[in-house]
């Protein structure tokens, strides 16, 4: 198995072999997951603590229920109740937790980088939730295990994402992932939400979603984030949908066999045409759901594994 990192940080670090260990690893909890005893003991013993600085279902559900299979103790913490919001620093918080002893640190933070820095601070393994604009590293690790789920393989596939690719981690993640893996990647939408530089991403850009969406064998939706926005970047919803909004006839211009993503949570009739969105013969989207807790239970998993082999060869000198 190779992982050899003490930290799930972002897609940037990690090596195609990695990848793959995690995604092979996800595959086993995914069967695990649907029987009817869904318990293992990867993490028994050890304290998962959740730490969620942005609202979050999916993500945080997913996380808990993960750590809870894998006999973890699992303790989740409302953020917006904290002593952050009484001033304490992101470091004091760190120094916080360290007295806590935990194992695992699941962190949801809206700056970028933020993650990183507490992973600097704690004696314990670190799982980046998303932070800001930079990184969704489990989200990517998701749809790449559905993929590889749905078509066989996880290379030389031809992928588009669409949509507000400027304001989104998912987006981020999933380019580096994919380009890592050898597919084609394509990004779709207007061009006041193409982040800048985007001709250095390895991918082709498209401001057509007939043009973009031809002979593809995957379409990845994404949600408008306008909690991410400051400024008119669509003239209306409308409009959007119109344009970038995917329905049958768009995805008509895909592969016959194509499927459909979405992150979620979905602006149905704004990003996609509810009922393509329910259409079990295209759509992969609850899918997605239920590989999120395969994946993170893959993560935890691995972490783990190279935390306890840590603590063994640098045994805690005792106080």
């Amino acid at each position: 198995m190779t992982y050899s990192h003490p930290h799930l940080l972002g897609i940037e670090p990690l090596a195609p072999p990695e990848i793959t260990a995690i995604l092979d690893l996800a595959d086993q909890y995914a069967d695990l997951n649907r029987r009817d005893v869904k318990h293992a003991d990867a993490l028994a013993g050890l304290t998962q603590i959740n730490m969620f600085f942005e609202n979050s279902t999916r993500t945080q559900a997913s996380f808990e229920l993960a750590g809870k299979r894998l006999g973890a103790d699992v303790m989740s913490m409302a953020m917006q109740a904290s002593s952050i919001k009484k001033g304490e620093t992101l470091i004091d918080t760190a120094l916080t937790l360290n007295a806590m002893h935990p194992d695992l640190l699941v962190v949801r933070h809206p700056h970028s980088g933020a993650v990183d820095l507490l992973s600097e601070k704690v004696n314990c393994a670190v799982l980046n939730a998303g932070d800001g604009r930079h990184e969704h590293p489990t989200q990517a690790l998701l749809d790449a295990l559905t993929i590889r789920r749905a078509k066989g393989r996880l290379h030389r596939l031809s992928i588009a994402i669409c949509g507000d690719i400027a304001h989104s981690r998912v987006a981020r993640s999933n380019i580096m992932l994919l380009g890592k893996m050898e597919n084609r990647v394509r990004l779709i939408g207007p061009p006041t939400l193409m982040p800048s530089g985007i001709e250095h991403f390895g991918v082709e850009v498209f401001n057509n979603m007939e043009e973009g969406l031809k002979d593809v064998d995957v379409v990845m939706m994404l949600r408008l984030q306008r909690e991410r926005m400051d400024g008119g970047f669509i003239p209306s919803e409308r409009e959007y949908y119109h344009r970038y909004g995917l329905d049958a006839e768009k995805l008509s211009h895909a592969k016959e066999d194509a499927i459909v993503m979405h992150p979620g949570p979905m602006n149905r009739g704004v990003e996609i045409d509810g009922e393509l969105a329910d259409d079990i013969n295209r759509s992969v989207i609850q899918e997605q759901v239920e590989m999120g807790v395969a994946v993170r239970m893959a993560a935890m998993d691995l972490l783990a594994r190279n935390l306890r082999a840590r603590r063994q060869a640098k045994p805690e000198v005792a106080v």
